[in-house]
């Protein structure tokens, strides 16, 4: 079965911001962080920080993690503010698992480019394609897309949520065309059918970056996000021993960090986005991690800084809301995500 085509050219859709350079010294962000963790102190916050962030970012987070983590995290959290440092719809769905809690996004310009490539009208018209289909959507969508899917995945439990639906029925998969076609090999379902969205950091990640990184470093292990551009190509390599199978990975950013921490490996290649490197580093520092691309920045991530962290404590600002509506049919759909892992 063919993709939809996007109506929109993928780029029109969204704005990149630029990426602010921070010129502090060590001591000048020592003291911030400082001041973050009395204020988080004083209005009773939780930190909740993605895997891409800045450096600094992750060291003052009460939890740093992917988007499955942090969404059970942001279930589970008896603190009466959330800092959700990370990109709009993992705040707002920390906003639909916590109608009680306060909840912050310190700058409203971290969006996501993979969530910008569908809007629930779109999903609508597709659904009205496939009348029976199931509707599994990315965790990397707005509220109102998870409001018409069936279940929400991410890309560590993806496989999981598929397998669990009756072998018959269609699956509308959406947004990201690289995590679907990884699903659709994991599982062998051969009714898949793909959103052709994709992460604008992620699709920079090719197949021939990760080849010279291989015959540059023979015994290196290659680690690789199921939404790279080159995930489809590299599980073929994988099949015909292109590359080596007991070197070669398909993983989550939390599955990475699970890997490595069983591995026997000196290297590893890491395609994701380079926030990854901190945490993977902090936890292994004995161990050489390298970037397979290491332009893979998102310019959307690096929006959080810890001058806006604290200036969104001091005010309470700005602060993420999702209409009643929307939440409890987007909720049905996450808490099927939850409840799979």
């Amino acid at each position: 079965m063919s993709e939809v085509a996007i109506p929109l050219p993928f780029e029109a859709r969204y704005s990149l911001p630029p990426i602010e350079v921070i010129d502090d010294s060590r001591a000048e962000i020592r003291s911030k962080q400082e001041r973050i963790a009395r204020l988080k102190e004083e209005r009773n916050a939780v930190i909740l920080a993605h895997n891409y962030q800045r450096d600094e970012v992750q060291e003052i987070a009460d939890f740093v993690g992917d988007s499955l983590g942090l969404s059970q995290q942001a279930a589970s959290t008896p603190a009466d503010v959330i800092v959700f440092c990370g990109v709009h719809f993992m705040a707002e769905t920390a906003a639909i698992l916590c109608p009680d809690k306060v909840v912050l996004l310190p700058d409203l310009r971290a969006g996501c480019s993979l969530a910008a490539t569908i809007s629930a009208a779109e999903l609508r018209a597709w659904k009205a394609r496939y009348p029976g289909a199931v509707v599994v959507a990315y965790v990397n969508t707005s509220a109102e897309v998870k409001a018409e899917s069936d279940y929400c995945c991410t890309s560590a439990n993806a496989a999981k949520v598929v397998r669990s639906i009756p072998a018959d029925r269609p699956i509308l998969f959406v947004p990201d065309k690289f995590l679907a076609a990884a699903v659709a090999h994991q599982t062998g379902r051969p009714n898949i059918i793909p959103y052709p969205g994709c992460c604008h950091v992620h699709r920079t990640i090719r197949p021939e970056q990760v080849l010279r990184m291989m015959e540059e470093y023979p015994d290196i292990e290659l680690l690789i996000h199921p939404e790279c551009g080159c995930v489809s190509s590299c599980m073929a390599r994988v099949a015909d021993g292109t590359l080596p199978s007991e070197r070669t990975f398909f993983l989550s950013t939390e599955g990475m960090m699970r890997h490595i921490g069983n591995s026997r490996a000196e290297e590893f290649a890491v395609g994701t986005e380079i926030g990854m490197l901190h945490r993977l580093r902090k936890m292994a520092p004995d161990k050489l991690f390298r970037p397979v691309n290491p332009d893979a920045v998102c310019e959307f991530m690096k929006t959080i800084t810890l001058d806006r962290v604290l200036r969104s404590l001091e005010i309470l600002e700005p602060q993420i809301h999702v209409p009643q509506e929307t939440a409890r049919r987007a909720r049905l759909a996450i808490d099927r995500m939850l409840a799979i892992i």
